[in-house]
């Protein structure tokens, strides 16, 4: 089932996607020139909060979380960035240290493209700024919307809410007629959340038995989209 016209799932995506699309020959070879393929697996680091940009990074596949770690380990995940999306290039816009860590929800594809490139690109084309302007400004409407929402949600509906975003996320690598299904640890729903594990589990179980979702280990299907959006008390 669509979420169009039950929940906004613009304010909780990134916009990245588009951003080497259809870029002129010239300016994409600049990108492409010293390009890495890299493989991660899942849980595996990619970049530490703090750490000095080489480059940035697009998703050829997979999943990757963006997170803040306080001084115990404790992990707010921020985002969870999907295939296609690009991360890493606001340390290199800013020429600052990366803001977070990012870690591979699952095994994952990267492509590198080191910041020398990056930066060569962008200086020569006006349509990647134009672009990476856009993107930088509808990321800070999606954290800001995601703040403000989850400020004012109990756990309960925030947990509601990161089932139905997430479903959208996993929706890409599901095929025609097949069941969407959620492959993420408790413990990184939790951190999606902002709350304990135990919470987590407890509240699954409660939509289980409400048949919101089928559960089995990390694998999360919705059965009901239009009544986890009610249970989210969502208003776009």
């Amino acid at each position: 089932m669509s979420l169009t016209g039950i929940f906004p799932i613009d304010k909780w995506n990134f916009r990245s996607q588009s951003i080497f699309l259809n870029l002129p020959e010239e300016e994409y070879e600049l990108l492409c020139a010293n390009q890495q393929e890299q493989v991660f697996e899942q849980g595996e680091i990619i970049f530490r909060e703090g750490g000095v940009p080489s480059g940035i990074y697009f998703i050829k596949h997979g999943k990757i979380k963006k997170y803040k770690a306080d001084k115990d380990g404790k992990e707010q995940i921020i985002y969870v960035a999907n295939t296609g999306e690009i991360i890493g290039y606001h340390a290199i816009l800013g020429d600052d240290r990366y803001p977070d860590s990012a870690a591979a929800l699952e095994d994952c594809v990267l492509k590198f493209v080191p910041k020398a490139d990056f930066l060569a690109a962008l200086q020569q084309s006006p349509i990647l700024t134009q672009r990476l302007l856009k993107a930088l400004s509808h990321e800070f409407a999606v954290l800001s919307n995601t703040i403000s929402v989850f400020a004012q949600r109990s756990v309960k509906e925030r947990l509601a809410i990161a089932l139905i975003v997430l479903r959208e996320k996993y929706k890409d690598d599901t095929a025609p007629g097949e069941p969407v299904t959620i492959n993420i640890s408790r413990t990184d729903l939790a951190n999606i959340v902002g709350t304990a594990k135990e919470n987590v589990v407890r509240f699954l179980r409660e939509f289980k038995e409400q048949q919101l979702i089928h559960s089995a280990g990390r694998k999360i299907q919705v059965l009901d989209i239009k009544k986890l959006v009610e249970v989210s008390n969502y208003v776009s």
